[in-house]
């Protein structure tokens, strides 16, 4: 199994946008046929994250929990403007961000070149 994408809905789509440009997403805007607006990022060649809005009065899944590889894990920090602590894992230095919808977003880097976060 792959997974190819992955469909969150807000009722913040542009700080959701601007929340996950900032972790290195790359969204253009999208419509299909008579659908919402949305925005769609490539992460990776293959995996899509887009962004929705919520409709008929739908709320966003707060319970979901996503993981996020980043080059610079104290730049990334600093570019959301949240102040949180580096832990070091078996898979290197993570910190534990929320989305403007307040889903859990563990960012991680490889041990290699990190620096303290604000």
């Amino acid at each position: 199994m792959k997974v190819n994408l992955l469909v969150l809905r807000t009722s913040r789509i542009e700080e959701m946008r601007t929340f996950y440009s900032a972790l290195g997403a790359r969204f253009e805007r999208e419509q299909h046929g008579k659908g919402p607006e949305h925005y769609a990022a490539t992460l990776g060649g293959e995996f899509v994250l887009e962004l929705y809005p919520c409709v008929d009065g739908a709320t966003p899944d707060t319970a979901l929990r996503l993981g996020v590889t980043v080059d610079n894990i104290s730049e990334t920090i600093n570019r959301i403007g949240q102040s949180v602590a580096l832990r070091q894992t078996q898979w290197g230095v993570c910190a534990l961000v929320r989305d403007p919808d307040g889903r859990a977003v563990e960012l991680t880097q490889s041990c290699a070149g990190v620096t303290s976060a604000a």
